[in-house]
């Protein structure tokens, strides 16, 4: 399934009763994951992920530069599998979770790229501080679940890298990595009542 012929699949996903143009999509939790990774020291990476957040996303594939997503990270529940490090990342020196427990992302602006591909260009915020940021999504597929075939799903790749330092998360930077990769792994489907 390509961006440039999602007008296509829109046609043709409208037979399915579940599927709505202009209908909000609701997140499979099930099938989503937020991973980061950090320099340390240049001796190794920790891999790190959040093991809570949602999202309201309104994705109409018949017009996907119209496409809204409102991505809400619990920010305390980072996790580096090492309880210690979790604890500080979760203190003023990094996230500072009791004085700013989500992390927001609000999407301004989906342009295609290309064939499979767009840039989703929107509003970070992280321990209250908003910078505009440009993540990368690609469509990894769109039609109908095997197991439910009124099921329409959509699952996407969406990949970035944030300077962590832009939003006051300077501590040891950059001996731990200022520049953080992000990936995110999403499955998603039209809403129903």
């Amino acid at each position: 399934m390509r961006f440039a012929t999602l007008a296509l699949a829109g046609a043709l996903l409208l037979s399915s009763p579940l599927a709505a143009i202009s209908a909000p999509y609701t997140l499979d939790k099930s099938h989503a994951h937020v991973t980061f990774e950090v320099g340390h020291l240049g001796f190794s990476t920790v891999h790190g992920q959040f093991r809570k957040f949602d999202a309201n996303i309104k994705f109409d594939p018949d017009d996907v530069e119209a496409t809204q997503v409102n991505f809400v990270i619990d920010a305390a529940s980072v996790d580096t599998l090492w309880e210690k490090r979790d604890d500080h990342i979760r203190g003023k020196d990094f996230l500072d979770v009791a004085n700013h427990p989500e992390i927001t992302f609000v999407t301004k602006t989906v342009t295609p790229t290309g064939a499979e591909t767009a840039d989703v260009l929107g509003d970070l915020t992280i321990r209250g501080v908003t910078q505009p940021v440009t993540f990368q999504a690609k469509l990894n597929k769109m039609g109908p679940s095997p197991f439910n075939p009124n099921q329409t799903i959509a699952g996407f790749t969406v990949t970035g890298q944030i300077d962590r330092t832009k939003y006051g998360v300077s501590y040891a930077a950059p001996a731990v990595s200022a520049i953080i990769p992000i990936q995110i792994e999403l499955e998603m489907s039209p809403a129903t009542n």
